[in-house]
């Protein structure tokens, strides 16, 4: 369980949270918790999500389970900087779509004493390091990786296997185009389409 950081006021400086794992694993989920404790606890709150993450709405961040939270989607982590002035608490979804920027941007909103939370997969559908999610979360002083269920074994998954023959990197996708895979189940599945 992630407990929240309690603030040094002396210290004047934020830190960054990162929630990374597959998908269908909770990382919105988990981001819309966060930031709706925020809002309760009258913090000033700005969320926002790559422009081009149109799945559910164009304005809000909406999880698998139609949670959602008000959003600004923004075409470039630069954007986010001007927006994000005098905010207590910013975050971003789906960090894996933004270019390089987006780290240098959330180290300095955190240099400027702002929470910043962010939520993105881990890895690509060929079980690589995704976009700048890992210099996110080695800079971040914390990261919380959660797992879906693997829709073939029951296990713990960490995959994103892409069931459409499309290797285009980014793809939006929900259920028809992805599911959720164990190590072992992804493994099975990668060397079954190799063989195809």
């Amino acid at each position: 369980m992630f407990l929240e950081n309690t603030v040094n006021h002396k210290e004047q400086f934020g830190w960054i949270e990162v929630i990374c794992g597959s998908m269908f694993s909770g990382k919105t989920e988990e981001l819309i918790r966060r930031l709706k404790r925020a809002q309760f606890a009258k913090q000033k709150v700005e969320i926002f999500k790559p422009a081009i993450d149109t799945r559910y709405h164009d304005e809000m961040v909406v999880s698998h389970d139609s949670n959602e939270i008000r959003s600004t989607p923004v075409p470039a982590a630069a954007n986010i900087a001007i927006l994000a002035q005098g905010c207590d608490v910013v975050g971003i979804d789906e960090a894996q779509f933004f270019d390089d920027e987006i780290v240098k941007i959330c180290n300095d909103l955190a240099n400027q004493g702002i929470r910043v939370i962010v939520a993105g997969l881990d890895m690509d559908f060929k079980g690589n390091p995704f976009g700048p999610m890992p210099a996110l979360m080695a800079t971040a002083e914390y990261v919380t990786k959660v797992h879906a269920v693997c829709t073939r074994t029951g296990n713990l998954a960490n995959y994103s296997f892409r069931k459409t023959a499309n290797d285009k990197l980014v793809m939006l996708g929900e259920t028809e185009e992805y599911e959720p895979l164990s190590r072992a189940a992804y493994f099975y599945a990668m060397k079954k389409s190799e063989e195809k």
